[in-house]
């Protein structure tokens, strides 16, 4: 660990950095279904299913994570995030080798309830409690880089599966990828990631006096029970059903939109594509901008910019407007990843953050379902997805007033105010 020493920015650096690069290794593992985007076509010319029966398969994957991330999160507590991460990874392997070998399409409903718990098991809940847990002054930035994860595996992913799939056929291209990123899992859920060890981070993290002990839990952090009483927890659930509404609705729609204006397939697939790739970056700079200003500022700013992209998908028809509507959402969506723990942390505290985080998560369910549906519901019966965009552009608006009611629920007034974060400012040089 010598060599992790002596690199880094502020306290994320050794022990703590090592832990952030692992769990961003780890993060691959949620980021394996946009491999199926790329098998679509494959998997339905050789089993004769509709397009509609196979996108019908997101349905089960966005009900168990929902349900599951409440109880990923209590096991993440309960019996530390190691556990979960190596579980992970030997269901990730279990999932898509019954994906690999599927001929019905119930094989493919069933597959996708378990690919739903791997979801949960690599995802935010987990990861992002762990880093919390390591990174005080520079923790925007290690939950950049942690949960790039999930980007890169696309990045990684997809030209994987596509080249082993047109020279060895879909089936082996599922296991290819499930195998590559088992192998580069396993060792950083193994051998990297873990809580750190009583007195491990004590010259960093703030607990009650005299403790000493990092471990010991900071003063006046909630647990589940007592966040479920405060004003903030309903208006971050607000938010995060905010969010998936529009986020998801748009990853389902926006290239059937953009080909019902007159752009070619082609043009639309690469510029939705070019927001989404717009992810890692976005991360690794919100990360740095949640460092350097209170959260609740930083997540004010991610909405906007959010709310901005609702009511630019408007005017895209227009020269130049497209580019900028991609550019707004893909920013603004993958730097969510990094905002929205932070200022979870910020009103409630870390000790219990992966039950929290995990209980907001059902959010997920109806916002995440209900948002595509409407979108297709409203174009169906009205030929045009323009009421939908209008409300997406007022529930976001809804989202960002709720953002700045938030507070520090330890009683520590706004989240600027929080223990964590006087404590962070306290320890910058002038």
């Amino acid at each position: 660990m010598s060599m992790w020493g002596k690199v880094g920015v502020g306290d994320l650096r050794g022990r703590a950095l090592a832990v952030c690069i692992g769990a961003m290794v780890c993060q691959l593992g949620a980021g394996l279904t946009y491999v199926f985007s790329v098998l679509q076509k494959d998997v339905i010319a050789d089993l004769g299913w509709s397009r509609t029966m196979f996108a019908a398969a997101r349905a089960p994957v966005f009900l168990v994570i929902a349900l599951a991330s409440p109880m990923v999160g209590s096991w993440t507590v309960r019996y530390g995030p190691r556990a979960v991460l190596v579980g992970s990874t030997a269901l990730l392997v279990v999932a898509y080798a019954l994906v690999s070998q599927m001929t019905e399409l119930w094989h493919f409903y069933a597959a996708n309830l378990l690919v739903g718990v791997i979801v949960t098991g690599f995802g935010d809940v987990v990861v992002g409690s762990v880093v919390a847990k390591w990174v005080f002054e520079s923790r925007g930035l290690a939950l950049g880089i942690v949960y790039a994860g999930t980007n890169l595996a696309g990045f990684l992913g997809l030209p994987l599966a596509a080249w082993v799939s047109a020279n060895y056929g879909w089936r082996a291209a599922v296991m290819a990828v499930a195998g590559a990123a088992a192998a580069l899992i396993l060792p950083a859920a193994l051998f990297v990631v873990r809580d750190p060890r009583p007195g491990e981070v004590a010259a960093a993290a703030p607990t009650d006096a005299g403790s000493g002990d990092a471990q010991a839990r900071p003063s006046g952090d909630l647990d589940l029970g007592a966040a479920l009483a405060t004003r903030s927890f309903w208006l971050l659930a607000l938010v995060l059903f905010a969010f998936f509404f529009y986020f998801i609705a748009m990853i389902e729609h926006t290239v059937a939109y953009l080909t019902d204006i007159g752009f070619s397939k082609v043009e639309a697939a690469a510029g939705f594509g070019f927001a989404l790739g717009l992810g890692v970056w976005s991360k690794l700079g919100a990360g740095f901008l949640a460092d350097r200003v209170p959260s609740r500022t930083a997540m004010a700013v991610d909405y906007a910019v959010m709310t901005a992209s609702s009511i630019l998908v408007f005017f895209v028809g227009s020269p130049g407007l497209l580019t900028v509507f991609l550019v707004t959402y893909g920013v603004s969506v993958a730097a969510r990843d990094v905002v929205y723990p932070m200022i979870v942390a910020e009103c409630f505290g870390v000790t219990y953050l992966a039950r929290i985080y995990g209980t907001l998560m059902l959010a997920l369910l109806p916002g995440g379902a209900f948002g595509p549906i409407f979108a297709a519901w409203v174009f169906d019966r009205y030929g045009d997805y323009t009421p939908a965009f209008a409300v997406f552009a007022a529930v976001n608006l809804v989202a960002l007033a709720a953002i700045l009611a938030l507070r520090d629920e330890r009683g520590g007034g706004t989240p600027r105010e929080s223990s964590l974060t006087a404590w962070a400012g306290a320890r910058r040089p002038p």
